[in-house]
Parts: structure tokens; sequence; C-alpha cells
């Protein structure tokens, strides 16, 4: 990936809006609303449109926006969106494996650091954890050239039968919310298995618990699971 600038509240402002973008779009790149954005980044929808307009407009033309059609990244703004996640997955490993940083802290200190680490260090970091594909909550790490694994799964608040399956990622947004998925030993690669679906929970077991867990739907919606089989 080329080197970009590093180290202003600009680059940083900028940095975060198309990781916001990218996340929102998902693999099949939808559009993504100023509505969305706005909650993502927890800013008000005037901000977004300001931002969205500036970034369609600038030299660089990092997105394809119409406000009442929503946001897209252009291959500009998608390669320097995977760069920074890239940084952001890779300083998370980095703290969770090297430094025992608990899960339920990384991200949130991934996102100060992510935005001031040069291409070197980023390599050197890569290379001292032996170039991984995952990180701690389970999401893939861009590679270099922008390429990331495929992951088949569903959201638990999405099965459509009981059984066993393996959670295969966990959502980093709410800090809270990630030591209780923690606590009850809902983490990537632990095995759980569902034995009922209902409107407000799920009830299930872990690898790790012999009892039944009452998932609430709030905490299901944060964990992706995939077929132990």
């Amino acid at each position: 990936m080329p080197p970009r600038h590093q180290g202003n509240a600009n680059t940083e402002s900028v940095d975060n809006y198309l990781k916001a973008i990218l996340a929102l779009s998902g693999p099949e790149e939808r559009r993504a609303s100023s509505s969305s954005l706005a909650d993502r980044l927890g800013v008000a929808q005037a901000s977004v449109t300001n931002m969205l307009q500036k970034l369609a407009t600038s030299p660089l033309s990092f997105v394809e926006y119409e406000r009442h059609r929503g946001v897209l990244l252009s291959a500009a703004g998608k390669r320097r969106a995977l760069e920074v996640l890239r940084h952001h997955r890779l300083i998370e490993t980095f703290l969770y494996e090297v430094l025992d940083y608990p899960l339920e802290e990384v991200h949130e200190e991934a996102e100060r650091l992510e935005h001031f680490i040069s291409e070197r260090f980023e390599e050197r970091v890569a290379a001292k954890l032996g170039n991984p594909k995952f990180d701690p909550h389970g999401h893939c790490i861009p590679a270099m050239d922008g390429k990331m694994a495929k992951q088949a799964s569903v959201p638990l608040t999405e099965l459509q039968e009981q059984g066993t399956f393996t959670v295969d990622s966990i959502s980093d947004q709410d800090a809270p919310l990630l030591k209780r998925l923690k606590a009850q030993g809902i983490i990537p690669g632990a095995r759980v298995h569902v034995t009922k679906g209902g409107a407000d929970d799920l009830v299930l077991r872990t690898s790790a618990a012999s009892k039944k867990l009452h998932l609430s739907r709030n905490l299901a919606a944060a964990v992706r699971v995939r077929s132990a089989h």
C-alpha cells in the first residue's frame, strides 16, 4: 500500500470516516447512509453531510456521494480505508498478544494509535506477530495488498436452527458488552451449543461452561458464528 500522511486532526477525521464507510458498506459494497454514519461515529448528521461533500469534491476523490442515495468508497478511498484498518487490527493484536491488554481495551487504544504508525513499523509489527490473518476479535486483518479473507459466518440472532457452532468473531464497538461476552466464555474459537431461540433471548451452552446461558438479543447480535462441523 502507498505511504500516507500521518499525525494531524484532519487526516484522523478522514481516516475515521473512510473506515466507517467501509464497515457499513460490507462485502456487498452497499451505499452507506448519512444517518448510519452519524450513529457509528457519534456525530451530528449535518457534520456527516459536510464531510462527505468535502471528500467527494477533494482532489483525492475518496468517495462517491449523492445526498439522497448515500455514499460509496472510490477505489482510492477503499485502499486508504483498508490500510487504516490493517494498522488498527495489527495494533489490536500486538496489544493483546504481546502487551497482555484485556480484550475489551484493545479497540479504543488502537483507535488512537492507528493514524500515527509508519509503514515500516506496521511491517515490523506484522512480522513480529507472524503475519496474523485475524485480530483478537476474530476480524480479518487486510493483507498488504488490501485483500481480505472471506468469513462465512452469521450473527447468532439469524440462526435458523439449533446445534453446535464455533464463534467466528465478536463486535469490538462496545467495550462493556464485549467484557460481558468474555466473562461468559463467548470469544473467537469457542464452541456454543444453541438449544433455544426466543423473541427476547437465546439459550445456549459454551465449551467453557456446563450451565445454560440466557443471552439477550442485544448480546447475541454482537456474536457471529459458523458451523462447528
